[in-house]
């Protein structure tokens, strides 16, 4: 579809609908400047591209489950220890039991809004359109932040493997214009590169596991390190959000809705499917991982050696090649965590511009369905933040990357809590009661579990800062101020219409 598309009769008019503008209409006129806002809203994503495995793709993809193991779980491993592989089990328990009643329903949402679809379904277009503030917040927070740490990684691979010392800030800015121009292309170009970076992060996993059996025998799945002390400890709030960020692509599939075959059907299963495969990637490979070193050692070696200790372990496993194919792969698996972010966000943004909260030029969409200027203006406002950081002089981890992921962990919890409530109040204003634990137990728990998990979020923000704190700590003032700046916009704008339906 061109750009031209978006100008179709405004709705309420004949011809005029969620369908009018799509493929099929792509050299319709313009309606002219005055009419953009209303026809935008009448613009759509390629309906019927995406099946289960494809969405659960997008999703799977922006969590990095390779970077995740080797990033992530050294992390959790330091803070409470062999009780690792439980802290993953708990953190997809408490995602699924938010998606009980969230899936449930979805069955009333298709379209690219995803939470602030539903929290404008249950709370009203006001709190949706605070909502909205603090999606955008938490995503650019935590491209900006992987973008910043994939540059060091890939900097330090190929320097390591060629002995180019290339700056941080090429690789950014190569690799960036790559996955752009994926996203613009749209998601058959985008689920080409991501069925392949997938495998081989899987695959590599995989092999890690089996070399440590073979190394070490079927004794290294040992539960003697399940006990409350290293479960329960006080390492258990920290370790419950680095567990939740490796979570945070969990909306990709709703995101994804409106161009699902059967969305009813496919999102609910693709969100298991996602919530089913992390978890039990993470908790098996750090299952392995701590068994083979030990559950009375881990600890320690986590904290001694957080970045080596997963090369270390597969050097002394199975050889060099799988110690370099993991370094090879952690960065791959970095590309696919950003197409995969890239994808989602710019629908996000397509559909906040069609919805009337944002510009209605960010719902223009290419001759393939794809939100190909959201995807331009998405890209360049990570890249703009980052090219202001490092210019300035700051550190790509210690600053950027930790800075940005403590403040887009903070903001997706938020999502999160907004999102149980709006639920919860859903199902109490449609009176819906057929089934008890899905509209009215699971939403109540999900809710208090995202309240207690919003408090460890606080209590722990200088440990999600490495310590940092200052004027670190301040940016997190930024989800509540753009909360109130949306609440404040969706007040004084009640034209904005999240919450129709995109069939």
């Amino acid at each position: 579809m061109n750009e031209s598309s978006q100008t179709s009769a405004p709705l309420g008019q004949p011809g005029a609908g969620p369908l009018s503008a799509g493929p099929q209409n792509a050299g319709a006129k313009s309606a002219g400047p005055q009419n953009v806002g209303a026809s935008a809203r009448g613009v759509r994503l390629r309906a019927n591209k995406l099946g289960v495995v494809a969405i659960a793709f997008f999703a799977i993809a922006a969590a990095a489950p390779m970077a995740a193991v080797v990033g992530a779980s050294p992390v959790i491993f330091s803070a409470s220890g062999p009780g690792t592989p439980v802290i993953y089990v708990i953190a997809a328990l408490l995602v699924a039991l938010f998606s009980v009643g969230y899936l449930r329903m979805s069955q009333h949402i298709t379209n690219a809004c995803g939470f602030v679809a539903y929290i404008a379904k249950g709370l009203g277009n006001k709190w949706a359109t605070g909502g909205a503030g603090i999606a955008i917040l938490t995503y650019l927070s935590l491209q900006i932040g992987l973008w910043s740490q994939f540059g060091v990684f890939a900097q330090q691979l190929t320097e390591s493997l060629t002995g180019l010392g290339l700056p941080v800030y090429f690789w950014i800015v190569v690799v960036m214009a790559i996955t752009t121009v994926l996203t613009m292309k749209g998601v058959d170009a985008s689920l080409k590169v991501l069925g392949v970076l997938i495998l081989g992060e899987t695959l590599v996993v995989a092999a890690l596991v089996v070399s440590l059996v073979a190394q070490k025998g079927l004794g290294i799945f040992t539960f003697a390190g399940f006990t409350g002390e290293n479960i329960f400890g006080p390492g258990l709030g920290i370790s419950l959000l680095f567990a939740f960020a490796c979570f945070t692509s969990f909306e990709a599939t709703v995101v994804f809705a409106e161009e699902a075959k059967e969305p009813r059907r496919t999102i609910p299963r693709a969100a298991y499917l996602v919530i089913a495969f992390i978890g039990v990637f993470y908790m098996v490979s750090t299952w392995a991982i701590s068994g083979a070193v030990g559950i009375d050692g881990i600890q320690a070696v986590a904290t001694d050696n957080p970045s080596g200790m997963i090369f270390e372990l597969a050097e002394s496993s199975a050889g060099a090649w799988l110690s370099i194919a993991m370094q090879v792969l952690v960065v791959t698996s970095f590309i696919a965590m950003l197409l995969g972010l890239s994808n989602m966000f710019s629908r996000y943004l397509f559909a906040l511009g069609r919805a009337g909260a944002l510009p209605a030029k960010l719902s223009s969409v290419s001759a393939t369905g794809a939100p190909s200027f959201a995807g331009l203006v998405n890209s360049s406002a990570v890249l703009a933040v980052i090219s202001a950081f490092l210019l300035a002089g700051a550190d790509p981890i210690a600053t950027v990357f930790t800075w940005f992921v403590a403040l887009g962990t903070a903001g997706f919890i938020s999502i999160l809590l907004l999102t149980s409530a709006a639920v919860l109040v859903y199902f109490a204003r449609s009176g819906t009661r057929d089934n008890l634990w899905v509209t009215v137990i699971a939403p109540a728990l999900s809710f208090l579990a995202f309240v207690v998990v919003g408090y460890l979020t606080l209590d722990n923000y200088d440990v999600l800062l490495g310590g940092a704190g200052g004027a670190a700590r301040w940016l997190l003032l930024g989800i509540p101020l753009i909360f109130v700046a949306g609440l404040i916009r969706g007040s004084q704008k009640p034209a904005i219409n999240y919450a129709a339906e995109i069939l």
